[in-house]
């Protein structure tokens, strides 16, 4: 049986890692550090560590799991986040500043893209967190140390775990 192993409850087996159209894939050899670096095309670039996130506004917000059961995860709003970094919020995301997105970047290379339109109130307004407490717990290995949590989403592909890096990005300028 050593040839076979299971991964997220999907069969691996040596030598195919292809089957049935999932890729096997390995943890990081490194942890993600327990900060998050702001940047791109904004006034004040920033990194947070885990207690500057402990100090800021925070929310909690439930998510379903696969088998139905409910999750409570907890962290700092994203636009809070942006906010601090001068990302334009509020009445500031107008005309040209609607062009704008943010990529998160995660430890292990894993990208996703997020419209400054739908993290906005004035338009989509998601809530979307920079979560690093799972169910009143940090984040656990492969999970964090911080990781996004999209709970409007229908699908947890935007839910960036082992989250680094929220890059600001203006098409228009």
């Amino acid at each position: 049986m050593s040839n076979y192993r299971f991964l997220s409850g999907v069969l691996l087996v040596a030598g195919f890692p292809h089957f049935l159209g999932m890729a096997q894939t390995t943890a990081p050899a490194e942890p993600a550090p327990a900060e998050i670096a702001i940047r791109g095309d904004i006034p004040d670039p920033l990194v947070l560590k885990a207690a500057d996130l402990a100090a800021m506004p925070r929310e909690t917000v439930s998510v379903p799991e696969q088998d139905g059961t409910k999750v409570s995860y907890e962290g700092v709003p994203l636009r809070e986040i942006l906010k601090r970094a001068g990302v334009p919020v509020g009445k500031e995301l107008r005309g040209k500043v609607l062009a704008s997105y943010v990529i998160a970047k995660a430890h292990d290379g894993y990208q996703v893209v997020f419209s400054l339109g739908e993290i906005g109130t004035d338009f989509g307004n998601e809530s979307i967190l920079v979560a690093d407490k799972r169910d009143g717990k940090p984040l656990f290995g492969y999970q964090g140390p911080m990781r996004l949590v999209c709970p409007n989403d229908k699908a947890g592909a935007r839910s960036v775990r082992m989250l680094e890096v929220l890059e600001f990005v203006r098409l228009q300028k």
